[in-house]
């Protein structure tokens, strides 16, 4: 998207589903009705968040299946699954199952790595493998030969009663074509061209050759195009359109900005990870700071990410924001 004269072809959001540990029940039903509110406004997706021993959504395959029988037509994605916690062919099942029960509509995203807090939880995730556990890509690849359908087992045929398969089922023949990657890396970026995975770059990268974000988010989303052409990039940031908000909710909602701005100002951590800074103001003006955007510029779908703590009635604003205005003044066209 070089340019204002070429649209947006698809427009998703991101949420990470927060509830009360008290009360989890409402939070839940909030990012159902999220999903449900995003497809009567046109979007082309919905993506949630993963996170575990934490307030938000846990089990997102869980909160996509019941998604899916809310909605009709919106795709339905996860960003990201980490895959430390899961085992491939168990997930494999469940991508599948969903898939199917979504008519089609499955998008999982996926990451590598040890699970966050490894030395918290390693005892009670894998109390007897733990110190042999590969956390590389060779997991996301034993996944990915399970959803396509490749063998797992070296039975098949009838025992008793029972009918067994050397692969997984259900088997969903479209679904290795709508898997992503979600990578900050250069390395990610190629990984994912090589192996036939979609790639998903969010607001949080490794700074490699610089320390300006936007570029070196851009070099990522080239050397995933170089390597694979026809393969799909979506671009993640946080987007805050405040032309239907209360002066309540700006004010709310620039705190909340700049409370988060300072970590955008250098590279953080020992991994040297950058963090995009929030882009707050009216569609107008998030629409020229986007166009002005490096990666923008190379991509063609979006899934903009809400802000994690804002309350129902923000969501909903926001996402109403997007739809009606943002995304038209990005040449985005809803689909209704």
């Amino acid at each position: 998207m070089p340019n204002p004269t070429e649209p947006l072809r698809k427009l998703g959001f991101l949420t990470i589903g927060l509830f009360d540990g008290a009360n989890p029940r409402p939070g839940h039903e909030s990012t159902l009705e999220i999903i449900q509110l995003g497809e009567e406004l046109g979007f082309d997706s919905a993506w949630v968040r993963h996170r575990h021993l934490q307030y938000g959504i846990s089990s997102p395959v869980a909160v996509l299946a019941a998604a899916s029988q809310r909605t009709s037509r919106i795709a339905l994605g996860t960003a990201v699954i980490p895959l430390g916690w899961e085992n491939p062919l168990r997930l494999a099942e469940d991508l599948a199952t969903v898939d199917i029960l979504s008519g089609g509509r499955l998008n999982p995203g996926l990451s590598v790595g040890p699970p966050m807090r490894w030395e918290n939880v390693k005892d009670a995730l894998y109390p007897d493998t733990a110190d042999v556990e590969d956390f590389s890509y060779t997991r996301v690849s034993r996944l990915l030969s399970a959803i396509r359908g490749e063998q797992v087992s070296d039975f098949e045929g009838t025992q008793g009663f029972e009918v067994f398969s050397k692969r997984v089922e259900p088997h969903s023949p479209g679904l290795s074509g709508r898997m992503w990657y979600g990578g900050g890396s250069t390395r990610s970026a190629e990984w994912a061209a090589a192996h036939d995975m979609n790639f998903l770059t969010s607001n949080v990268v490794r700074a490699e050759d610089s320390e300006d974000f936007a570029e070196v988010q851009a070099s990522h989303v080239r050397a995933y195009r170089k390597a694979r052409p026809d393969g799909r990039v979506s671009q993640g940031l946080v987007v805050i359109p405040t032309d239907g908000a209360s002066a309540e909710q700006r004010t709310k909602y620039e705190a909340y900005v700049a409370a988060r701005t300072p970590r955008t100002s250098t590279p953080q951590g020992p991994a040297r990870m950058m963090f995009a800074r929030d882009l707050i103001g009216s569609s107008d003006e998030i629409a020229a700071q986007l166009y002005a955007d490096p990666a923008f510029q190379q991509v063609d779908e979006v899934a903009f990410a809400l802000p994690f703590s804002f309350e129902h009635e923000d969501y909903v604003q926001i996402l109403t924001d997007v739809a009606t205005k943002l995304g038209p003044a990005l040449g985005w066209t809803p689909t209704i």
